[in-house]
This record gives C-alpha cells, structure tokens and sequence, in this order.
C-alpha cells in the first residue's frame, strides 16, 4: 500500500499469491495491512486450502455444521486430541480395554495385570480404586462398560485354564462402595457382555452340538443377583442362536434405535456396486426368506439327502464336516423361530454381534431386534414360551464383511456401526472351515447405516495389524460427534474425520494399542491403552492452551482488600 492509502496491488492479484502460499504464511501475511488482512480471510481462498491442505476429495463438501471454510480449517487442526498430557502407569501388565462413564467424571480399564482399575477424569487424572480379580480364578480382564446412570460396572474377564479354553466371566462392581455385587458365566470369554437395561445385562453361552456345530444362548441377567423371593427370575433366555463351521457368537452390543431419525452427523450412501459387503435382510414380509421351508418339507428333504449319502449317491463324495454342516443347516430350516416383529411396527433396540457361516473367524455381524416385552427377566424362563419346534432364533439381519472382524464401534446417536476388519483376498473360496484366508495387514474401518441397512461411503485406512487370522486379536475403536479413533498393532493410534473421511493423527505408543475411547462429554479427550502397560490421554492444542494459560493476577484493589482482612 502506498502513502495514498491506495493498494499498489490488487485484491485479485494478492488472492493469486496467497494461493501458491501454505496456511501458516497466508495468516501470517494478513497482519501485513487491511488489505491482506481481508484477502487472507476470503472464504474462496480457504477452500482451497483446507482441500489441498488436508487432501480431501473435491465432491466432499463442507461439514453440514461448519459456519466457514476458515473455522472448518481451524476446527480439524486445533480440536483433535493429539498432544500427549499425562501417562499413567499403574497397570503392570498389557492394558486391553478402557471404557468412560455416561457423564465423563470416571473411566474404567482393564489389564492383563487381571485388575480392573476405575479413575477419575479431572484435569489431572487419579487412581480412584483397583479391584483385584485373581481370587476369582481370572486370569485376565479383557473388557468393562458403565451402565446408563453410572451406578454400576461390568467387567469382563478371562479364566484361567488351558491355553484353548473359552471360559469367562462378568463381574459386577457398585461405583458407590466398589463392592462386588455379582458374577455371571460367560462363554466364550469374547462375548463380553453388555447392559441392555440399567440393571439388566448379557452374556453368552455355548453348547457343542457336533465337531464344527454348536449353539450360542445369549442370556439376560438381573445385575443384583440376590434376591430373596423364588418367584422372581435373576436370568432369563433371550436367544438361541445356531452356529456352523466352527463359528460362535462373539462381542455383543446394542444400539438404542430412538435417536435414528435425528442423528447427530448423517452420512451419505456408498454404492453397492464397489462394496465387498454384502446386508442380506432375513426380516423381510416375503415367507420364504424368513421361515423357510415347512418343517415337514425339511425332514423330506433331509431324509432323501441322508438316503443318497447312504446308497453312496452323493456327488461329489462328502467330507465328514460338510456332511455334518449340512444336516445342521436342513434340521435348522424346520426349527428356527422367524423373527419377531413389533406390534407397533417401531424399532426399540438392536442386539449386534460378530458371527459366521463360513468359517471360525468372525466375518458377519449378526443384528438381532431386541422388542419391549424381552428386555426383562420377568416372564417365562429357559424359553418355555417357544414353540416344541422352534429350537434356534432366526436373526434379523446379516452384514457379510468378506475379511476377519476384529472391532467395532458405535456412534454416540447409535446409527452408525463402524467396523475394523481384515480383508480377504478377492474372490477367496473357503473350503475348510478350520483353514480361514489368509487376511491383508491393512485394517479397513467400514461404517453401516443401521438405519437403511446400507454401507456408508469408502472404507477408512491408514492402520495395520500384522498377527495371522489364527491369532488375531481385538482392536477395539469409538466414535465421537466428529470424530472416530482406532488403535492399531503398528504402535499408534488414529483419529479420522466422519464427515470427511481423512486421518487426521496418530498416537504413538511403544507396543500395540489396543483400545481407545473419547469422553463422551468432550471429544477434545481421548484415552489410549497399548501392551506397553500405558494409558495415555491426549488434548487438543486449543484445550493444551486454554489449560497452560497464565491465571490473571487480582487488580490492586482487590490485592490490598485481602490484605486487610488479614
């Protein structure tokens, strides 16, 4: 600018320099004059740089509840939480799971130390109590949840046993006196467990049917398990599911369907075309998809199969375990319970898990309608209420990943189901169910409507995890308003954008992070748990500033009234 005051440059031109300049020495050349000041702030010039500057595709557009490309710009590099503020190295052993309370004032972890730590979550973090669960025969604890009012914790943990046993248990724990209210089985152990009311919680079960079938029986247990009157049921059966090939089901959770319509971010459809996955809806009004054939036509069916694998009719020869898969699957289609529908046609809640058809390793998600009158251990028990035939429940939907499902995680509305999975090679056949594919390094985080049924968008990647499909463990994840965070075997943690799509940071650790969780009252807070026996929190940068900043001395007045009460 001249000593007129006239600009010796013009707006457009500035604009043109400012566009070849990074974010940093755009702001920085706005305190030059009025001139760049203005120009520094365009909105057409932050576009730009936010989609070059974050690499974000050109058909995204801006968050729904962004006010200005500045802001938007602003709020992706200064509101995540990736600044280390404190350690905390209590645990002596692995740290596996951690968990926040509803309100954000506590947090949970568990440990292959077998303690299950509660904390509290000020600005410096505190020890608040350790419950040791080795006397209970646990080798480990493995996973916890707070339930809705914060009242109560449930722990899941590890028996101690023979390296292939499957055996577990939930424990209970007050929040008021940390007493050990109650302890309920729960096999396999990677079921976890979950509540599904205030003070009603589920577990599982398994019965060994064959070599490679069983049953899962998903059980609904009253978290105060003393009660005196005999009349009053403690656990009552929700759901006999049918197992084949070896799998089980595995990491129950539920989604609260209320809050569908009014989410807190929508997304937008992937195409079908592009997606591995395939939703199948076995609750459909057609009759041939949900209850299947009549059972009398099942036995006949059955019968001529069994005569033509006798008479040696059977082509091509059958091995021992297709064999036995098959006859599993025909004495099903007679006696399964078609799925249960709402007498007002609403949604109340939906029991999601991990299952299979194929294979040991869990590759589907089972999802299963929770309806009004099951979500209570009053009524009849041990299924009494089910029909003579109907041995298994049939589900409601099945989402097949094509890869090995090792977390998932729920958004805070609870309509978006996001999915750490392990693809398999394209096109991969199994042919023996005690032989998975073999499963890609790069961890892929799918994300489903719960809603429409439908896949959203591409996949999210940037982790890895290197164990074979044989040893692969769960890496458990969360979602926040905008933000979702997974842990990886690669040492780091990571943060994306739900809107957009993009990986903003990584956590480092010193061994493989295991678990992740944002508070839910301030998503400028997320906690990482990793092997190296560490739990980390991490703040944004704006929230780095806020809490270092200098605290305003009293003015003079003030300072001489204090002295004279003195």
């Amino acid at each position: 600018m001249d000593e007129g005051g006239t600009p010796l440059l013009p707006d457009s031109l500035v604009y043109q320099i400012f566009l070849s300049l990074g974010p940093a020495d755009v702001l920085a050349a706005g305190l030059v004059c009025r001139q760049w000041q203005a120009v520094s702030r365009d909105e057409f010039l932050w576009r730009e740089q936010f989609y070059r500057y974050y690499q974000v595709a050109r058909d995204v557009p801006r968050h729904p509840a962004a006010m200005s490309w500045y802001e938007e710009f602003q709020r992706l590099y200064d509101t995540v939480p990736c600044v280390e503020v404190q350690t905390l190295r209590e645990h002596t052993d692995q740290v596996l799971h951690l968990s926040f309370s509803h309100s954000g004032y506590q947090f949970a972890s568990c440990s292959k130390d077998c303690t299950v730590k509660i904390w509290s979550n000020d600005l410096t973090i505190s020890l608040l109590h350790s419950a040791d669960m080795r006397p209970y025969n646990w080798s480990y604890t493995q996973f916890s949840q707070f339930n809705k009012d914060d009242s109560l914790l449930l722990a899941s943990g590890v028996f101690l046993g023979p390296h292939n046993s499957s055996s577990g248990e939930i424990a209970v724990i007050s929040l008021d006196s940390f007493a050990l209210l109650s302890r309920v089985r729960n096999k396999p152990y990677d079921v976890f467990g979950c509540w599904l009311t205030e003070t009603s919680l589920i577990s599982g079960n398994l019965h060994r049917i064959g070599d490679i079938t069983s049953c899962s029986v998903l059980w609904l247990n009253n978290a105060f398990q003393d009660v005196e009157s005999e009349n009053v049921n403690v656990v009552k059966r929700l759901f006999k599911i049918q197992n084949l090939n070896a799998s089980t089901v595995r990491t129950v959770m539920v989604a609260d369907c209320s809050r569908f319509d009014s989410p807190d971010l929508l997304l937008e459809a992937g195409d079908p075309a592009t997606s591995p996955c395939r939703i199948f809806d076995l609750g459909s009004d057609n009759e041939e998809v949900v209850a299947g054939p009549a059972p009398a036509h099942a036995k006949e069916g059955l019968r001529h199969f069994l005569d033509r694998v006798l008479e040696g009719r059977a082509q091509p020869q059958l091995s021992e375990r297709v064999l036995e898969t098959k006859v599993a699957e025909l004495l099903a289609q007679g006696h399964t319970k078609p799925p249960e529908r709402s007498a007002t046609g609403a949604r109340s809640k939906y029991l999601i898990f991990t299952t299979g058809c194929l294979t040991y390793s869990p590759h589907q998600i089972g999802i299963k309608q929770i309806l009004p009158h099951q979500m209570t251990t009053a009524g009849p028990v041990l299924g009494e209420g089910r029909g003579s035939d109907a041995f298994f429940d049939a589900l409601d939907h099945v989402i097949d990943i094509h890869g090995h499902i090792i977390g998932m995680g729920l958004s805070p509305d609870n309509r978006y189901l996001y999915v750490n999975s392990r693809a398999w090679p394209n096109g991969a056949v199994v042919a023996d169910p005690m032989q998975p594919p073999p499963i890609a390094e790069e961890i892929d985080l799918l994300v489903f409507d719960l809603k429409t049924m439908r896949e959203v968008r591409r996949a999210l990647r940037a982790h890895r995890a290197y164990t074979p499909n044989d040893e692969c463990f769960f890496i458990f994840l969360d979602v926040s308003r905008d933000f979702v965070a997974s842990g990886a075997e690669d040492r780091h943690g990571y943060i994306w954008d739900r809107h957009y799509n993009i990986c903003l940071a990584r956590l480092r650790h010193e061994d493989v992070v295991n678990s992740v969780v944002f508070s839910p009252q301030e998503q400028e807070l997320l906690l990482t748990a990793s092997d190296d026996a560490t739990i980390k929190a991490w703040r944004s940068p704006r929230t780095v500033r806020v809490l270092q900043a200098p605290r305003p001395r009293p003015r003079a007045f003030f300072s001489w009234l204090a002295s004279q009460r003195r």
